[in-house]
């Protein structure tokens, strides 16, 4: 069991009884299913799981979409403290033995585990969330232009602010959270000058907790916050409802990731303080892929989701955000920028 503070969410107890198989699998349901048709897909979440409101339940929402119009019985499991490659690898070899089809590592963590398990279930085809490294004939990587949408966050904070200070709050300090980092930095710079970005990443490595601790990213926050920041993106995945919820405490902006944070349920008690989302359609990669097995031609290969083809975006459900016809105006010319190349966003 992980041992993380969660901002409550009503109703995911219940949700993850009837979605959560055993983080390993248990061997003795494996017999069970392995000669049976295929009986959806199956999602390993990486850290923060479900209920993160944000990079996982995107995914999840992907999956509940396939079972809602394919008939699939699919499933989820949760990571484990302290686990290592080996339960990753069995995990998921696990899920494909029991007649699961996709098998989705979500989080680029997944990376190694779903190369040796691909190689092992050439017939079963395997998707990763993130990471691009993998070329094997059964694998999708489904990777994101997140620098773009960042890069849209980043003119909505410069014309939000008026202290001229905004935040960014990257989980882990990875070269994937950087791209967020670069594209946001690159946005402010372009749209205000005289605007000071404060970064922060709040750790190292994933295990320590950088994507699943709310109160390391609160923290984080009302530092950046104590230092005049009056907006700040987080991309931290679980550690990003901290940044959120201190946003809202010192009635300043915070802007979401992944999803669109402003209608999420347990976040409601804060979502006048969301100003957008940058978001990424993890939902429609994981329907996509389920959908290509569905019609026997399953997607493989490198799947990027850009701001061209809808696979980036920035969320308008704010009304204050939405109404903001200078800001919009802003949004819209770098949103075409970016489409026919004129704007080229960094990703480090």
């Amino acid at each position: 069991m992980r041992r993380v503070s969660r901002i409550t969410v009503a109703g995911v107890a219940t949700a993850a009884l009837a979605l959560t198989a055993s983080a390993c699998g248990s061997s003795s349901n494996e017999s069970s299913n392995s000669d049976s048709k295929n009986l959806g897909l199956a999602l390993a979440y990486d850290v923060g799981g479900k209920g993160d409101q944000s990079f996982n339940d995107a995914a999840t929402a992907g999956m509940e979409k396939a079972d809602k119009e394919f008939g699939y019985k699919s499933t989820a499991v949760e990571p484990q403290d302290g686990e290592s490659e080996a339960d990753k690898v069995q995990r998921l070899e696990t899920l494909a033995k029991q007649g699961y089809n996709p098998v989705i590592g979500v989080g680029f963590a997944y990376a190694p585990a779903v190369k040796a398990a691909a190689a092992k279930y050439p017939k079963t085809t395997f998707g990763v969330v993130d990471d691009e490294q993998i070329k094997a004939d059964n694998v999708a990587d489904l990777v994101f232009s997140e620098e773009q949408a960042s890069y849209l966050a980043g003119v909505a904070a410069a014309k939000t602010t008026k202290s001229n200070v905004v935040g960014f709050i990257g989980g882990v300090d990875v070269p994937l959270i950087h791209k967020f980092e670069a594209g946001f930095k690159q946005g402010v710079a372009d749209t205000k000058k005289g605007v000071t970005v404060k970064s922060q990443y709040l750790t190292e490595t994933a295990a320590e907790g950088g994507f699943s601790s709310p109160d390391k990213g609160e923290a984080a926050a009302e530092g950046q916050i104590d230092d005049k920041a009056d907006v700040v993106y987080a991309a931290a995945g679980l550690s990003g409802q901290g940044v959120i919820k201190a946003a809202n405490a010192n009635k300043v902006w915070a802007i979401g990731v992944d999803s669109d944070q402003y209608k999420q349920d347990a976040l409601k008690a804060y979502k006048d303080s969301i100003l957008t989302s940058a978001m990424k359609n993890v939902e429609g990669a994981v329907y996509d892929l389920a959908k290509s097995v569905k019609d026997g031609k399953p997607e493989t290969g490198v799947i990027r989701g850009s701001l061209s083809n809808g696979g980036v975006s920035l969320s308008n459900s704010n009304p204050v955000f939405a109404d903001n016809k200078d800001t919009q105006a802003a949004i819209e010319k770098a949103t075409a920028g970016i489409k026919d190349g004129s704007i080229k966003v960094k990703t480090s």
